[in-house]
């Protein structure tokens, strides 16, 4: 289940938002971009709508993932 951005307080936004940086892992990329700026573009992407923060009932786990990638389905991610 997608859970919108306004049921949310800034507190659990931005917790979400940090475990799911921290659970990514190791940036290969050309460059190294730091752990705000990685926050900044979530938050961005999160508003703009590109991502979605979902809620899995069965495993009881918060994720955030890309919008297109979830159906709104009852399957569970």
């Amino acid at each position: 289940m997608i859970i919108p951005l306004d049921q949310l307080s800034d507190d659990v936004l931005e917790g979400i938002v940090e475990a799911f940086i921290l659970r990514e892992g190791t940036d290969y990329g050309d460059s190294e971009v730091s752990f705000d700026e990685k926050k900044k573009q979530l938050l961005a992407q999160l508003n703009s709508g590109e991502v979605v923060v979902v809620y899995s009932e069965l495993h009881e786990t918060v994720n955030i993932m890309p919008a297109n990638a979830f159906n709104g389905k009852a399957q569970e991610y």
